[in-house]
């Protein structure tokens, strides 16, 4: 997906289809285990230019997360950890696509809590289907690692015989299905 090969995708904008993919995360808790959640309003695009040459941006709105404990989402929430208040949305831009044997390498600049930094998303492409008569449709899926310290979320929890009570690496994943409308 260079702008030195042909795209598997047709040219175009092709949308996210937040109801077919998944935004998610996951963090060591106490030390021993994992804390794992999701987001639920997101949106994005992924634009294959003329000459072949893929961009993809994405919005995610942090209050929509969901670790399936709402006293923990609350918290999340707060200054303490997202400041949703004064900074509501995460982004991404891409900056370069390109392959990695049968994926690909997906770098761009991702802005959470008004810190922008570079990260690099592993993208496994799933293909592209015909759809079900509204178009056709592609599936990626994507991890990243990032410290949450990066970005000014930097709450230090100790536990009393040693350690946190959060871990500082943080492993996002992505499952996306993005849809091009039929012509």
């Amino acid at each position: 997906m260079t702008a030195a090969t042909t795209s598997p995708l047709a040219v175009g904008t092709w949308t996210i289809d937040p109801t077919h993919s998944t935004v998610g995360f996951s963090v060591k808790h106490l030390m021993v285990s994992k804390v794992r959640g999701t987001f639920e309003d997101f949106s994005g695009a992924i634009i294959i230019a003329e000459d072949g040459t893929p961009s993809v941006s994405a919005e995610i709105s942090v209050a929509s997360i969901s670790t399936n404990n709402e006293q923990r989402d609350a918290h999340i929430r707060s200054a303490d950890f997202f400041d949703v208040e004064n900074h509501p949305t995460a982004t991404f831009v891409s900056t370069s696509v390109s392959p990695k044997g049968d994926d690909y390498v997906l770098e761009g600049d991702f802005t959470l809590k008004g810190v922008t930094k570079p990260v690099t998303l592993n993208l496994e492409f799933n293909g592209v289907n015909p759809g079900m008569g509204h178009g056709p449709v592609a599936g990626f899926e994507a991890s990243t690692v990032i410290s949450r310290k990066d970005f000014g979320i930097d709450i230090e929890m100790p536990l009393e015989g040693g350690g946190v009570v959060i871990g500082d690496k943080i492993t996002i994943t992505l499952e996306i299905e993005a849809g091009q409308p039929a012509a």
